[in-house]
C-alpha cells in the first residue's frame, strides 16, 4: 500500500459542561490504562453517557506543517526476523539503486511514487525476491510499512515485455485492494511499458459474459480469487508463462474462513504449468495456524520474515479507550467529541461489526446533520467503488465501515480510526478477533505516521485481559 508521513499528536484540555461529572476516561494510552471499578451509584445511562462525552479530542489533530519523512529502518520500529534457506547470501540494500532495478522501474519510484529509499521491510525482503534462485517468501511485517511495494517491484522486475501474456498474478481479498493495488503497479511501472488488467467482478454496466471475453494478454493480473478462478477455469487466463504469484494479505487468503479452496487451485493449476513460479506471500498478520499450513505449501526450501506477534501494533498508532454504557452514548460522543473538531482530524473511518450496524449509524449520523458515507459488501460493485473513490478524492471525510476495509486499504489523509464495534471471531463471537483489530488501527498510522484510533467500549469488559495483552 501507498507510503505516508509522520506528525506528533498531543492530549489537551476541552471546555466541559458545568453539569458533567469527572471523565470515566481520560485520553491516556488504553493499552496502559488500569480497568475501572464499576460505580456503585444509581447514575443513569444517560449520566454515564454525559461521563464519556467528556473525552478531550480537540488537540490530536495532526500538524500538516511539521510532518517529517521517517522509514522504519530503526529496530524499536520495526523487528524484523529473517530465517533463510539455501546457501545464497543475502545483503539488506540502503538504496534502491543496489537492487540493480532497470532505469525505468528507478523513474517510476522516484519520479511518481516519490520514494528516497527502502523501507526497513523492503531493504531486507526486495534482495530475496528479486535475486536468483527466486525462492518462495512468506512475509510479515506492520500494516503501512511498504510491503505492497515488495511485490509490485518483485512482478515488475520478473515480466519479460517481450512476451504478451501473463507472468504475474496477485490475488487480494477484495476488489477495493485490488484497484488500489493495480493503481500502485501502473504508478510505479508508468515508464516500463508493461501491461496490466484487474480481475474483478463487473458492475451490471461493464458486464461481459465469459464466453465472450477475449483471452487476457496482460503482462499482470491484479484481482480476487473468485473471478481469477473463472477466468482460468474458461481458458481466458493461461498461466504457461507465469513466473511469480503473489497473495496479498496471505493469512485471510489462506485462512478456513477466507478464499482457501479458490487460492489453493489457482496454486496447483500454476505448478502444473510452472513448476519454477515464485510464490510471494505477503500480510501484516499471520496466526500459527496459518503460518504451519503455508509453510508446507510453498516449496521446502524458502525464506521467512516474521514480526513478534507482541511487536504487530504500531506505535505510531495512539489507542485510546471509551467507555460507553449503549449505542447513544457511542453516536454522543462521535457527535459531541470526535466531530466537533472533525475538521483539524483528517479524514476518519468509523469500523462497525455488521452490515445492519453500518445503516443504522449511518441513518443516526445523518439525521444529526453529518454528511458520511458508507461501504458494505451488500452494496452494487459500482456503488462501492464511487464511494472509495470519492473518499480517496477527499470528497467525503468521514466513511463508515464493515471490515471490508480492514485489510490493506490506504488513504494517506486518515487520520482518525474509531473500532464502533469491536472485531469478533466469525466462528466464536465472544473471542475477540485480535489480527482483524490490528488491520483496522492499521489504516491510519501509514508508514510511520503518528496517528489515532479510539475503541468504544472496555475491552476488558467485553473480552478479559487476554485481548489487551496481545497489543
Amino acid at each position: 500500500m501507498g507510503d505516508s508521513t509522520t506528525s506528533t499528536t498531543a492530549a489537551g484540555q476541552a471546555p466541559r459542561p458545568q453539569e458533567t461529572k469527572k471523565a470515566t476516561v481520560a485520553p491516556t494510552r488504553w493499552a496502559d490504562l488500569e480497568d475501572e471499578a464499576p460505580e456503585e451509584s444509581s447514575a443513569s445511562s444517560t449520566s454515564e453517557a454525559k461521563a464519556a462525552l467528556e473525552l478531550d479530542v480537540e488537540n490530536l489533530a495532526i500538524d500538516e506543517n511539521k510532518k517529517i519523512n521517517k522509514f522504519l529502518d530503526e529496530p524499536e520500529d520495526s523487528n524484523i526476523k529473517a530465517v533463510t534457506s539455501g546457501d545464497t547470501p543475502y545483503t539488506s540494500a540502503f538504496t534502491f539503486e543496489e537492487l540493480k532495478l532497470s532505469p525505468e522501474l528507478l523513474k517510476g519510484l522516484y519520479v511518481e511514487m516519490k520514494f528516497e529509499k527502502p523501507s526497513k521491510i523492503q531493504a531486507i525482503s526486495l534482495p530475496m525476491i528479486l535475486n536468483p534462485p527466486f525462492m518462495d517468501l512468506i512475509a510479515q511485517a506492520h500494516n503501512g510499512s511498504g510491503k505492497t511495494t515488495c511485490f509490485t517491484l518483485g512482478m515488475l522486475s520478473r515480466v519479460d515485455p517481450n512476451i504478451k501474456a501473463p507472468q504475474a498474478l496477485c490475488i487480494c481479498p477484495t476488489r477495493e485492494l485490488a484497484i488500489q493495488n493495480l493503481e500502485v503497479l501502473g504508478k510505479m511501472g508508468k515508464y516500463t511499458g508493461i501491461t496490466s488488467e484487474c480481475a474483478i467482478p463487473m458492475d451490471s454496466t461493464n458486464h461481459i459474459p465469459i464466453n465472450k471475453r477475449p483471452p487476457v494478454t496482460a503482462q499482470v493480473v491484479i484481482g480476487t480469487p473468485g473471478t481469477i478462478k473463472k477466468w482460468m477455469s474458461a481458458k481466458k487466463l493461461s498461466v504457461i508463462h507465469v513466473k511469480i504469484l503473489v497473495f496479498d494479505e496471505a493469512d485471510h487468503m489462506l485462512a478456513e474462513d477466507g478464499f482457501k479452496d479458490d487460492s489453493l487451485r489457482i496454486m496447483r493449476d500454476i505448478e502444473r504449468m510452472s513448476s519454477h513460479c515464485q510464490v510471494l506471500l505477503f500480510s501484516a498478520t499471520f496466526n500459527e495456524t496459518v503460518k504451519n499450513f503455508v509453510s508446507k505449501i510453498v516449496k521446502r526450501d524458502h525464506n521467512q520474515l516474521f514480526v513478534k506477534k507482541e511487536e504487530l501494533s504500531l506505535e505510531s498508532v495512539k489507542q485510546y479507550k471509551v467507555n460507553v454504557p449503549d449505542e447513544l452514548s457511542k453516536v454522543m460522543v462521535i457527535k459531541e467529541r470526535i466531530f466537533e473538531f472533525g475538521e483539524r482530524l483528517g479524514q476518519t473511518i468509523i469500523f462497525v461489526r455488521t452490515r445492519n450496524s453500518a445503516s443504522t449509524l449511518h441513518k443516526s449520523l445523518v439525521e444529526l446533520g453529518y454528511d458520511v458515507t458508507t461501504i458494505q459488501g451488500a452494496l452494487k460493485q459500482e456503488d462501492r467503488d464511487k464511494i472509495v473513490k470519492e473518499f480517496k478524492d477527499g470528497l467525503t471525510q468521514v466513511l463508515i465501515s464493515t471490515d471490508l476495509l480492514a485489510r490493506g486499504f490506504d488513504q494517506q489523509q486518515v487520520n482518525l480510526v474509531i473500532n464502533y464495534d469491536l472485531p469478533v471471531k466469525h466462528d466464536n463471537r465472544t473471542e475477540p478477533d485480535c489480527e482483524v483489530y490490528l488491520h483496522r488501527i492499521g489504516r491510519a498510522g501509514r508508514f510511520g505516521r503518528k496517528d489515532n484510533n479510539f475503541i468504544f467500549d472496555s475491552i476488558q469488559r467485553l473480552f478479559g485481559e487476554g485481548f489487551r495483552f496481545i497489543l
